[in-house]
């Protein structure tokens, strides 16, 4: 079974978020997804700035068995992105939820984020 920090929540299309101490939300794939998806090798990250809306397409992951599109949990605002990636997207399979996170995004809905799975219930769908 993957691991899943008990501070996150979670779309059930397996992206994370986390809530940062500035108010803004960190965004990744889960531990079950980079496994799911093998060896990534290249991420598609959006502009910031960009406004963006609760399920919108924000990013893409390639794989060795597939490519992904990357959905928001959160309506707001792109503010940063992970250049990392852009030269290391392996460390999404390292390190998904520490240097392998994606972009961040300051809310405007921070209510939205109750929609959104808890670890527990993220690990339960992951099972079936």
């Amino acid at each position: 079974m993957s691991k899943i920090p008990g501070d996150l929540k979670f779309r059930p299309s397996h992206e994370w978020v986390r809530v940062e101490e500035d108010g803004s939300v960190t965004v990744g794939i889960s531990d079950h997804a980079q496994d799911q998806l093998g060896d990534i090798v290249f991420v598609e990250l959006p502009e910031t700035g960009r406004q963006i809306s609760a399920e919108d397409e924000i990013a893409i992951v390639e794989s060795v068995k597939a490519a992904s599109d990357v959905y928001s949990p959160i309506s707001g605002e792109i503010i940063e992105i992970n250049e990392l990636l852009i030269d290391a997207p392996e460390t999404v399979n390292e390190s998904p939820y520490t240097d392998g996170w994606f972009l961040k995004i300051q809310p405007e809905n921070i209510d939205e984020l109750n929609d959104l799975l808890s670890p527990d219930e993220y690990g339960e769908m992951c099972e079936e």
